[in-house]
C-alpha cells in the first residue's frame, strides 16, 4: 500500500483553515500521483494505491469541512466519492480474481476449469469496471478536481488569514 505522504510545516498553532489547506493539497497531489497507469489490469495495485489516497482525501476533506465553502465543498467531495466508488468496483473484481487463481492452484483439473470459468466471467466484469472509471481518472478531469480543491484550499487560507 502507498504510504501517505508527511505533511510539511504543520504547527500546532497554525489556524484551522491553514492546516486543512496545507493537508488537503498534499492528498489531492497524492490522488493525481496515483493515476498514472491505473486502468492496466496487469497491476492491481495501481488501482489499490488510488483507492487508498481517494479515501485519504475523502476523510482529510470531510474533517476540514467547516474551513470550506459549502456549495464547492460539497461539489468537490461529491467527486472524490464518484472516484472512489468506481475504483472500488474494480478493485473488488481485481482482489476476486486474484483470490479464485490462488483457491483454483489446490483443485484437480476438472474443478479448475469451473473456477477458470468464474475468473473469465470476473474478467468481463474487471473490463466493464475498468471502462466505467475511465472517465473519473482521465487527466483533464482529475486536473480541473485538483483546481478546484485548489480553490477551496485557497479560501480556506484566507478564512484563516
Amino acid at each position: 500500500m502507498a504510504k501517505a505522504r508527511d505533511v510539511l510545516g504543520l504547527r500546532c498553532d497554525d489556524p484551522f483553515g491553514t492546516t486543512a489547506a496545507r493537508v488537503v493539497s498534499v492528498r489531492v497531489e497524492e490522488l493525481l500521483e496515483h493515476a498514472d497507469g491505473v486502468l492496466d489490469i496487469g497491476d492491481i495495485e495501481r488501482v489499490h494505491d488510488m483507492r487508498v489516497a481517494s479515501r485519504r482525501l475523502r476523510a482529510t476533506m470531510e474533517v476540514f469541512e467547516p474551513c470550506f465553502p459549502r456549495k464547492r465543498f460539497r461539489t468537490a467531495l461529491k467527486e472524490v466519492k464518484a472516484i472512489a466508488d468506481a475504483l472500488g468496483e474494480r478493485r473488488d473484481r481485481d482482489v476476486s480474481v486474484v483470490a479464485l487463481k490462488k483457491f483454483s492452484q489446490g483443485l484437480e483439473v476438472p474443478d479448475q476449469r469451473g473456477v477458470e470459468m468464474l475468473v473469465d466471467q470476473l474478467r468481463e466484469e474487471q473490463s466493464l469496471a475498468n471502462d466505467r472509471l475511465a472517465p473519473f481518472v482521465d487527466r483533464r478531469r482529475l486536473l480541473d478536481l485538483r483546481d478546484r480543491i485548489g480553490e477551496l484550499v485557497a479560501a480556506a487560507d484566507r478564512m484563516a488569514a
